[in-house]
């Protein structure tokens, strides 16, 4: 069982390699998507409820996921789901018709929820072995292989297939596994650490309380899906925004997703530091607030400019507040907290673009994305509400 520094930092080395995995992977299917729709002639309403594939098979795996956990460690449960995530990536360019590639994406959905879920399990438990608040960093990153396998991916578009670029995911996904993996199934996650006083939790025992804890999950579930909402409208309203409402190019449209993104990069690299400085509470309020004025800019502001800037603030904002929901959540109830909050989180990033589509009909486009800045809000009246459970 891991105790000395040394295991510990392997432990966070190998964590943060299958977290930038995770990413590196997503994005790299993301930008194959339309060539994928190509290949299979599917329509823009087959290709939607394909995609949905991906969502449900997610969804329905993260809470079995934490039951696995709880069973045979999240460790395994890891590298067994990164194993499953790096083969089902290969399967979308061998499908030739929308039902088909639903079906594969289901399990696709599948092993990305379920990874999803163990290694932020046992990110939580390395967290309070370590005594410091370091989620940030491995959200981090998600979001740098995020970046670099979009970027990367669009790189090779036009020089590879997508059967090959896709089989490329995979090789480099099984290595990344084969060399990381090794790690977490050595070691045994740092339980023990976790029941010690810290100045981050409080351990509480006994039967009454755990209704509460399960309450508890869920507001910070809340949160979670307070912050993946703003992502995924960002994702996939951001860049229209800007050319359909501030007349901007396709490439600077295409800049402000980026923007975006970057700064909840940077956001979360630095997260740990803002965290032991402001603790929590003060980081989950502040980061609400600077998400909602962020947003208000982004989606009001009459320029281009100020409103790239207004979504650079809001990735800041909005940076550091699903970390700290999901470890909140773990530290609470173990992977089942976590399964919970990244459940709701998830249903976030699905709920928001249909409902930016719908308020957009009804509305208009930029006071559709001030919802974002609403939700962020939310967040940081949660944070307000529970100062004294989120602790330090």
């Amino acid at each position: 069982m891991p105790g000395s520094s040394t295991d510990l930092t392997r432990l966070r080395i190998a964590l943060t390699a299958f977290f930038a995995l995770d990413g590196f992977i997503f994005a790299g299917w993301v930008v194959r998507i339309p060539d994928i729709k190509e290949q299979t002639h599917a329509s823009a309403s087959d290709l939607g409820l394909a995609l949905l594939g991906v969502s449900a098979g997610a969804v329905i795996t993260m809470t079995l996921t934490g039951r696995l956990c709880r069973r045979y460690g999240s460790h395994p449960v890891t590298v067994v789901c990164a194993v499953l995530l790096s083969l089902s990536v290969a399967l979308p360019p061998l499908t030739h018709s929308a039902p088909a590639l639903g079906a594969v994406l289901l399990v696709f959905g599948a092993a990305y929820g379920g990874i999803n879920v163990a290694f932020n399990s046992a990110a939580v438990d390395l967290v309070a072995a370590l005594r410091r608040p370091i989620m940030p960093t491995f959200h981090a990153a998600f979001s740098l292989g995020g970046m670099i396998g979009a970027g990367l991916g669009g790189l090779v578009a036009g020089a590879l297939s997508p059967t090959r670029h896709l089989l490329g995911l995979t090789l480099t996904g099984l290595l990344v596994t084969a060399l990381a993996g090794r790690t977490l199934l050595r070691q045994e996650p740092p339980v023990p650490a976790r029941t010690r006083p810290s100045p981050h939790q409080k351990p509480r025992t006994g039967g009454p309380r755990r209704g509460g804890h399960r309450g508890l999950v869920l507001v910070f579930g809340l949160v979670a899906l307070c912050t993946a909402y703003g992502e995924g409208a960002m994702a996939d309203w951001g860049a229209l925004h800007l050319q359909q409402d501030l007349a901007a190019s396709s490439g600077v449209a295409a800049a402000g997703y980026s923007c975006f993104a970057l700064a909840m990069t940077i956001g979360r690299a630095t997260g740990t530091t803002l965290l032991e400085r402001l603790g929590r509470a003060r980081t989950v309020i502040a980061g609400g607030a600077v998400a909602a004025a962020g947003m208000l800019l982004g989606s009001l502001a009459p320029s281009v400019w100020a409103a790239l800037i207004g979504f650079a603030v809001t990735g800041l904002g909005l940076a550091n507040l699903f970390p700290v929901a999901v470890e909140r959540a773990g530290a609470l109830t173990g992977p089942s907290g976590v399964a919970i909050a990244s459940t709701l989180g998830y249903g976030g990033m699905l709920l928001g673009p249909p409902s930016i589509g719908f308020m957009a009909d009804w509305f208009s486009l930029p006071t559709a994305l001030t919802s974002v800045a609403a939700l962020a809000a939310v967040a940081a009246f949660i944070g307000v509400t529970t100062r004294r459970t989120m602790g330090r």
